[in-house]
């Protein structure tokens, strides 16, 4: 009889103290994401998904999270029929998301293939004329949600409204116009996953075929064999460095001595001088300016159109290395170069039949691999950004009303109390009473802004309960590095026993170098030159600094993350995944990191 080991477990959700001052957070979020109402939420195994939300939710900002998970899901479970992998399930514990990856039952995946494979097959023969009504069809969402106005209601509605029997007092513009902006969010973020998993799946597939082929293939060779892309997600960055070198070749430099002050750096640049280029510099802004250095799912990201002391930051970076006589550009030609050799040395280990699925297969993969990022510009980036430019815009007519004092605070409303608070405002304006808004919201507010503060205090569980003995699901490994291995080195909260600190190996190479801890987007002006970065993950946002630091290292993440691919791009190596290297490591300490092998060392402390 074979006896299974004995797994060691996490806590338990109901397990986890509550921070002091956090006593009923479970009120400020929708009742389906608690674990207390969710049955068997005490068995499951759940991981913490701090790639894509690593602070806590502020009630409204939930809309993201609910969006985004349950559209993967769908495509999954009801567009593709995936053959093994169904939805992934999502709960909120004290404010941070947790996942749990859904699996088909055994005996149902053999059903699945044929349709799957006739569902899949007509996106892999028509991608390229899919794709193109993609964009058509984000971009008619993006343009109708521009459209939407939040205005205060007037004191009387107009004469002629009168004149043409319209019968409307104006105030349903405000509650239509709410509820279609909610709606045309979740029809992007429909939108999102339709090639998003077929991206990942053409990969898998490649990938699953090169293990197969070339026994002790290293993953990082695969991932070299899709590399050296043109992602419309760098076209910001690119579109920053055009700038640099046109202010470099107008000499223009002394212009962005302190992009700080956004007004004075243009009013420099036209006194020096440069219609021209700022005419350039308008020119990018639509639509490569609606681009936050956040991840685009929080209310307080802040994006390059509405904040330009940050591109303009950048640019005077880039100024000065040009200055310097670096070369600020990505290292295409190498990756290229290098990709091709690679793409060669396995392939001739093939002939006849094998060679063709071979070459089928990777063309397949680096058709859709770049869609896996450049989704990411259009839904996270624009998509987010002209949302939280509206809600903004909507919370100013509260304001104005006297229902809060700060548009941010309507965050702290749920989706749907927003609602609730929009017919108490145009009630009492109807009626010509008071509204109960002024009267209730602001010590609502500020009550669940101290539970909000309370939970911050606390890092989330990397999982919950008892891990599987083998984590198979592809999709949990590559893009969040979720491994078996992983899982083993968080329960034993100890690193390697030669010191290091272990995880993916995303990006290849080795570098020593000083470490710049950044929990923050809002700290990334403080990395220096050749330092390497250790955050708890980095967005596909802050690719401008890449090209100054010497490596990354990240808490959490796959081959497929964001963090891995913008390195492998960056010729940068990277460690990913090692659970708790920003919480290990220091700002200042001198570390090595290997990316061939997925070691870090901390050599000074």
């Amino acid at each position: 009889m074979t006896i299974e080991p004995t797994m060691k477990s996490f806590p338990k959700p109901s397990e986890i103290e509550v921070p002091a001052g956090a006593e009923g957070w479970e009120d400020l979020y929708p009742y389906n994401l608690v674990f207390s109402n969710a049955p068997g939420s005490d068995e499951k195994f759940w991981f913490c998904d701090s790639q894509h939300w690593p602070t806590v939710f502020k009630p409204f900002e939930t809309i993201g999270g609910e969006f985004a998970v349950k559209c993967l899901g769908q495509y999954n479970t009801r567009h593709l029929l995936i053959p093994p992998a169904n939805g992934i399930e999502f709960k909120i514990h004290l404010g941070y998301l947790y996942m749990s990856p859904v699996a088909v039952p055994e005996d149902q995946i053999a059903a699945r293939v044929p349709e799957f494979e006739r569902r899949a097959g007509h996106y892999f023969q028509n991608w390229d004329s899919l794709l193109e009504a993609w964009h058509a069809k984000v971009r008619a969402t993006i343009d109708e949600m521009e459209e939407l106005e939040f205005t205060a209601l007037p004191d009387a509605v107009p004469f002629d409204d009168i004149v043409s029997g319209k019968a409307m007092d104006g105030s349903q513009v405000l509650m239509e116009n709410y509820d279609r902006l909610i709606a045309l969010l979740y029809r992007n973020w429909q939108y999102h996953f339709e090639f998003l998993n077929l991206g990942y799946l053409a990969y898998l597939d490649f990938f699953g075929f090169c293990k197969e082929a070339f026994p002790g293939i290293p993953d990082q060779a695969i991932a070299k064999m899709v590399q050296g892309v043109d992602m419309e997600l760098f076209r910001p960055d690119d579109e920053l460095k055009k700038l640099a070198v046109q202010a470099v070749q107008m000499n223009l430099q002394t212009a962005f001595a302190n992009p700080d002050d956004v007004d004075g750096t243009l009013r420099a640049v036209r006194e020096a001088g440069g219609e021209q280029w700022l005419a350039a510099y308008e020119t990018a802004q639509d639509p490569w300016f609606n681009f936050t250095v956040g991840n685009g799912f929080y209310g307080h990201d802040k994006y390059w159109k509405e904040h330009q002391e940050i591109p303009l930051g950048y640019l005077a970076d880039y100024i000065r290395r040009l200055d310097k006589g670096q070369n600020i550009m990505r290292p295409v030609d190498e990756l290229i170069a290098e990709k091709e050799r690679i793409i060669e040395e396995y392939r001739d280990l093939l002939q006849g039949e094998p060679r063709e699925r071979f070459d089928a297969k990777r063309e397949l993969a680096a058709t859709a691999y770049p869609y896996v990022e450049n989704h990411n510009f259009y839904i996270e980036h624009w998509t987010m950004g002209v949302f939280w430019r509206k809600v903004r815009e909507l919370s100013r007519v509260f304001t104005d009303a006297g229902f809060w004092t700060d548009p941010a605070d309507m965050l702290y409303l749920n989706r749907n109390e927003v609602r609730d608070a929009i017919f108490d405002l145009v009630t009492g304006w109807a009626v010509g009473a008071e509204s109960t808004g002024p009267h209730y919201w602001p010590t609502e507010i500020e009550r669940r802004r101290h539970i909000i503060d309370a939970l911050t205090t606390n890092r989330p569980q990397p999982a919950l309960n008892t891990p599987p003995t083998q984590i198979t699901e592809p999709f949990t490994m590559m893009l969040y590095g979720i491994t078996t291995e992983q899982v083993q080195q968080w329960l034993a909260g100890e690193e390697s026993e030669d010191g290091a600190i272990t995880g993916m190996a995303a990006s290849p190479g080795i570098v020593e170098g000083v470490a710049r801890v950044v929990t923050s987007a809002d700290h990334l002006s403080e990395v220096k030159e050749d330092e390497i970065l250790v955050a708890t993950i980095t967005a596909p946002s802050w690719g401008p600094i890449f090209g100054k630091i010497k490596a990354t290292v990240t808490d959490i993440g796959g081959m497929m993350s964001h963090a891995a691919i913008v390195c492998r791009e960056y010729g940068l190596p990277a460690v990913t995944g090692t659970g708790s290297a920003s919480t290990t490591i220091r700002t200042g300490q001198r570390i090595r990191v290997d990316g061939n092998t997925g070691r870090v060392e901390i050599l000074e402390s």
